[in-house]
């Protein structure tokens, strides 16, 4: 692991520029995933501290007990296109240093990382066989779940997928975690720093064409400070620099196919027929001489309720929605009620309120000041609520306890003498 982090750090802007040119997102956001990701391969060479058990001496008379972990066997990752080399590193560095091969099928769409990855690791020492890379599609996904070799499954993507590999993995008897969508809420107080907001909304909202689990896609404007917000975010919006992902000056690249650009499109659409207010519409956007390319200007709407299909569903795109509220509680209570809850944040000044908002929230991770709250390697990310199929989160020491089997021994060297059988229930003494 040690050494694969050096190949890392060596390769990470090549391995940027094939993220920007199969997925398009922007070399400096590129180059930002690939740091996240050996972020989680520096976490696991310290993986002996985490597969540490416990050890208690004489809990009976000549008795002594200790706990383990043990590696499962054969582990899976099914990783999404929006992140190809961060996602899979949060699974297959810990999967392996915890003691199990592993077998990757990434994304067809962006499937070059992968290979470099497993490259890396061959020159990095790794014995054949420990990680492997399978390309394709559902076929592909489908053996892996059927196969009965496989000991546990890890996905990222969409909610009815994740679903999908939850149930269908569990009622394989394997053990499964499957992180699906999101829909994340910021929240604004009235008394936040709104150009630090409208920063911070800009990069979370637009930044990798919103393609992101982990994008700001509502903002929550509590009492008056919509109308700052729209005031700030309009021009902001309309100078967004928009190019191919390779010019270091880009700010949003593409969206990743065509058929992703007219989904996108199509959400806009019914923003508007259902009543919402398109403030920016990027629908027009034309980059010159990439008249072809999946390239979409930022989108704003404002007056959005929670009835809309641009509220209720994940677009994953360059769409930022402003649905206003009069108070605190009804902002808690709007974030509460949907059904994903992967990310939020709040925006304010006040302690009392960042607090109450930490503590009620029904989001399994939570920004204050901060739009995107990704935990670092050495904690562990996960959603609630339908943005999560299972009991473990990613990567840091959730990983270590769905990458391992626990096993208890219970010891005694006897004496001499033998005590004779016992036939009740065994009690230590």
């Amino acid at each position: 692991m040690f050494k694969f982090k050096e190949l890392l750090e060596q390769n990470a802007d090549r391995l940027a520029e094939l993220i920007t040119r199969e997925h398009g997102k922007v070399f400096t956001d590129a180059k930002g995933e690939v740091t996240r990701g050996i972020e989680v391969v520096e976490f696991a060479c310290g993986i002996p501290q985490m597969m540490k058990g416990e050890y208690s001496e004489q809990v009976a008379g000549g008795i002594d007990a200790w706990s383990i972990r043990q590696a499962l066997g054969v582990c899976v990752g099914i990783t999404p296109f929006n992140f190809p080399v961060m996602v899979p590193m949060w699974m297959f560095p810990m999967a392996i240093a915890c003691g199990n091969t592993f077998v990757l099928k990434p994304s067809e769409r962006d499937p070059s990382a992968s290979l470099l990855l497993a490259q890396l690791l061959t020159d990095a020492g790794l014995p054949d066989g420990v990680f492997n890379v399978v390309q394709g599609d559902k076929e592909a996904v489908d053996g892996l779940l059927h196969h009965p070799d496989v000991r546990a499954v890890s996905f990222v993507g969409s909610t009815p997928i994740a679903e999908y590999i939850y149930a269908t993995g569990c009622a394989q008897g394997k053990r499964v975690q499957a992180l699906g969508g999101a829909k994340n809420h910021m929240v604004v107080m009235p008394d936040a720093d709104i150009p630090q907001t409208v920063d911070a909304l800009m990069g979370a909202a637009f930044g990798s064409a919103g393609e992101r689990c982990m994008a700001i896609s509502v903002v929550v404007a509590v009492g008056n400070v919509a109308d700052q917000l729209v005031d700030a975010l309009v021009p902001r919006i309309a100078a967004l620099k928009i190019t191919q992902g390779m010019d270091l000056q880009a700010e949003m690249g593409p969206v990743v196919t065509q058929v992703h650009k007219d989904k996108i499109a199509g959400y806009i659409a019914t923003g508007v027929m259902e009543g919402a207010k398109l403030i920016c519409d990027g629908r027009g956007f034309v980059l010159p001489c990439h008249e072809r390319g999946f390239f979409l200007g930022g989108s704003l709407f404002d007056h959005v309720t929670p009835e809309m299909t641009i509220y209720k569903e994940e677009i994953f795109g360059p769409v930022l929605c402003i649905v206003r509220v009069p108070d605190f509680t009804a902002a808690l209570d709007l974030v509460n009620a949907h059904e994903y809850g992967n990310g939020t944040a709040i925006y304010t000044r006040d302690g009392n309120t960042a607090r109450e908002y930490t503590h009620r929230v029904q989001v399994g991770m939570v920004g204050v000041n901060v739009p995107i709250p990704v935990p670092m390697a050495f904690h562990s990310f996960g959603g609630w609520k339908r943005s999560l199929f299972g009991d473990h989160h990613a990567h840091g020491p959730e990983a270590v306890r769905f990458y391992t089997k626990q096993k208890a021994v219970t010891q005694r060297w006897p004496a001499s003498t033998a005590a004779g059988a016992e036939f009740a229930m065994p009690t230590l003494k």
